[in-house]
């Protein structure tokens, strides 16, 4: 099959998915419902091993959900997946239990959605010097909707996925790896190099040995799915709120979702946006602006 958001390169035990969709490698209903096929195919596919995912775009590995309203429609409109979860929440929960191996090499950012697609893939590298990861859904005003709430604290421990999900930052290769956010952050000359050779070692091992070690760790690591449906509940229900749809406004005015200035510094920006909502006499008194 040939797909729209990202090319699949394969040999019988590992699959390489590289997004790319320009311009910053949105996720949107197109990429999504390609994903689920993708998905449908591992799992009844007795060969493939290790599934890896990269991006052809080295600043962008997945920007970020698009969160216009014309792609919300046809997301809501795609076929209900196997979980009959909202059509993302199937994706990441599908993803992490995929009976391949899931690897997802970062090089460029990965924010919002595009975070929660590497927290539910099994491992996760990422360029020292490259990678940037974040999630941003509280300088909207919204809880994340794939599972970060869920996931994070597994990783990296409740008070650093509080500092992650409450502060809404950007998070270099070289932090995350520190934090446990990522498995390994790698200087970016050898990044391809060891993710490859890593890939490929592991897909030469016996399938069904691999299956198994994840169906046990599986069990005693992944949260319950029952978990994911209300945080995305939970994302729609903020952005229909008007202080949302306000600070959204004003970053697509911005150049947000464009290969623009707010997109690399997606982060830093969001936090200037609740710097200049607050009032003179609302600010904390003997603090520097």
């Amino acid at each position: 099959m040939r797909y729209k958001r990202f090319t699949l390169g394969s040999t019988p035990s590992l699959w390489r998915v590289t997004f790319n969709h320009p311009p910053i490698n949105l996720i949107d209903s197109v990429m999504i419902g390609e994903l689920g096929e993708l998905f449908a195919d591992i799992e009844r596919n007795e060969e493939p091993a290790v599934l890896l995912f990269d991006s052809a775009d080295p600043d962008y590995f997945l920007a970020h959900y698009d969160i216009t309203a014309a792609n919300r429609s046809l997301v809501d409109s795609l076929p209900a997946g196997p979980t009959g979860f909202h059509p993302w929440i199937d994706i990441v929960v599908r993803l992490a239990k995929l009976p391949a191996v899931t690897i997802s090499a970062i090089r460029g950012r990965a924010r919002g959605a595009g975070s929660e697609l590497v927290l539910a893939s099994d491992i996760r590298f990422a360029s020292r010097e490259r990678a940037v990861l974040g999630q941003m859904e509280v300088g909207f005003g919204a809880i994340p909707g794939g599972g970060p709430a869920s996931r994070l604290p597994g990783l990296v421990g409740r008070g650093r996925a509080f500092e992650i999900l409450l502060g809404g930052e950007d998070f270099d290769g070289e932090l995350a790896e520190r934090y446990g956010y990522v498995n390994r952050a790698i200087p970016d000359a050898e990044f391809e190099s060891f993710v490859v050779r890593f890939a490929r070692r592991v897909s030469t091992f016996d399938r069904q040995a691999l299956a198994d070690i994840k169906h046990f760790v599986n069990k005693v690591s992944l949260s319950a799915v029952e978990e994911f449906q209300p945080q995305i509940d939970a994302f729609w229900q903020a952005a229909a709120r008007p202080a949302f749809q306000a600070r959204h406004s004003k970053a697509f005015e911005d150049g947000y979702q464009q290969r623009a200035d707010v997109e690399p510094r997606l982060g830093e920006y969001l936090g200037q946006i609740a710097k200049t909502e607050l009032l003179p006499e609302k600010r904390p008194r003997n603090l520097e602006w």
